[in-house]
């Protein structure tokens, strides 16, 4: 690999001759070798968005001449369309904890297309970072890709996720299962009962997500090195946010306190609270899942999940339910970033939060794996299993639990006598309540039929 020598404030340093960074990101290379990890997609891609808003702003404020301004737009432009835009940005995630890496990275590729387009130099700190800082650019840039994504990619997989339960639980209707509690037995419940309360889970998160957006579209661009404005024209940062939502199609507009938003990570951490509750409805619908199909022939068996692939590399014939338990995984981890998130939230030290790199990246993974999990769990799961209605039949004519039914007409400790005999005899309820009340059989179904037990509460 040949080379060249790049020059910045500390000196010389040699870069690879293809590369379109600089100095400074070479110098993030040589210091981070830590995890392989690039900053996600997502967060690159907002920070060149901010770039471009930036020049946008600067040429209409006159600060930027205007041949430079469209260069660097077009710069912008060409490299958002670069199926390999992730090799010009190699700066790893654990980096210096403003994001300067990230952000001279982006400055020093998009000075070399510019001036190429110009042929004229242009440069990464006096024209492509003009009137911007890290400490403000790449707080803006959170809240951007954060924004963009929720809006484009988790809101809609979510509605999705629900939209399918509700079509599920639609044409389940009819079902009535046990219910359980504590894992044991208790009343029957309609099966799409159960599923209805996947659904409002689901609804619920939505609806919470959908609160932080409007702090989210705050931004902290314009407030600079720490957060006065300093060397940014007092009107940049409308300019910047007019052109930003231009670009988006999502309404972005100044902070209140660009102070509380560069010091801070406070709406980062609210939102990955938020995607944290999210992953924990996620996780219960999918040990449900789990559950309900167990087996096939000592578990409940009570569904039966689409076969997707061999579930043994030893035992024949086994299938697993292989989604729910991805999902698992999906909910587990995403807990886990919230944790380093909440963590990392705490790293706000007077006028700079010094681990903003950790935050875009947990928060934009947990974004993408919440995403991509709701479709897989909605269209590879929920929308095909398949009712065991036999079983589910059979386990609730032997269910016991149903002689609550009877306690307002024989009294609890009656009812216990028939519940506990019918277990010890593993007879149905009504035949036991038959020899052990004076109620006749017509009075017994009525009280005990599932159907009429499962409509007091028409949730479905």
């Amino acid at each position: 690999m040949t080379h060249r020598i790049e020059t910045d404030s500390m000196g010389t340093i040699s870069v690879p001759e293809q590369a379109l960074y600089g100095a400074q990101t070479q110098r993030a290379i040589n210091n981070f070798a830590i995890s392989g990890q690039p900053m996600p997609a997502a967060f690159i891609r907002a920070l060149l968005l901010t770039k471009r808003a930036a020049a946008v702003a600067n040429k209409r404020l006159q600060l930027l001449a205007e041949p430079i301004a469209d260069a660097i737009v077009q710069a912008v432009d060409e490299l958002m369309e670069d199926a390999q835009l992730m090799e010009h940005f190699p700066v790893d995630i654990y980096q210096t904890g403003s994001g300067t890496s990230s952000n001279m990275n982006a400055n020093e590729v998009l000075a070399t297309l510019a001036s190429r387009i110009l042929a004229d130099p242009v440069s990464p700190n006096d024209h492509v970072n003009f009137g911007q800082s890290s400490n403000d650019c790449i707080p803006t840039a959170i809240h951007i890709s954060a924004a963009i994504r929720v809006e484009e990619a988790l809101l809609p997989a979510l509605s999705h996720l629900s939209e399918v339960i509700m079509r599920k639980a639609a044409s389940v209707d009819h079902c009535v299962k046990t219910g359980r509690t504590h894992l044991m037995d208790a009343m029957p419940i309609r099966l799409s009962q159960s599923l209805s309360a996947w659904s409002a889970q689901i609804l619920q998160n939505i609806k919470h997500i959908q609160s932080l957006q409007v702090s989210l579209q705050h931004l902290p661009q314009g407030g600079t090195a720490v957060g006065t404005g300093v060397n940014a024209h007092p009107d940049f940062a409308s300019e910047f946010c007019a052109s930003l939502s231009d670009q988006t199609g999502i309404t972005f507009v100044p902070a209140d306190n660009v102070f509380a938003l560069m010091s801070a990570q406070d709406t980062a951490v609210s939102l990955s609270g938020q995607l944290k509750t999210t992953a924990v409805s996620i996780m219960k619908i999918a040990n449900d899942l789990r559950w309900m199909n167990s087996g096939p022939l000592s578990g409940l068996a009570e569904i039966e999940l689409e076969a997707l692939q061999p579930g043994s590399s030893i035992m024949p014939g086994k299938v697993n339910p292989v989604i729910p338990e991805a999902a698992t995984m999906v909910a587990a981890q995403v807990i886990g970033h919230d944790a380093s998130i909440t963590l990392a939230g705490q790293s706000g030290n007077f006028e700079l939060n010094v681990m903003l790199p950790l935050v875009a990246s947990n928060l934009l993974q947990s974004i993408e794996l919440l995403t991509n999990i709701a479709y897989a769990l909605a269209d590879k799961a929920i929308a095909t299993f398949k009712v065991n209605e036999a079983n589910i039949v059979a386990s609730l004519s032997r269910n016991p639990i149903l002689v609550t039914a009877l306690n307002p007409v024989i009294g609890y400790l009656k009812a216990a006598e028939i519940a506990k005999r019918a277990y010890q005899e593993q007879r149905p309820v009504l035949d036991v309540a038959l020899e052990m009340t004076d109620l006749s059989e017509l009075e017994l179904m009525s009280l005990l039929d599932p159907i009429k037990l499962t409509s007091n509460k028409d949730n479905a």
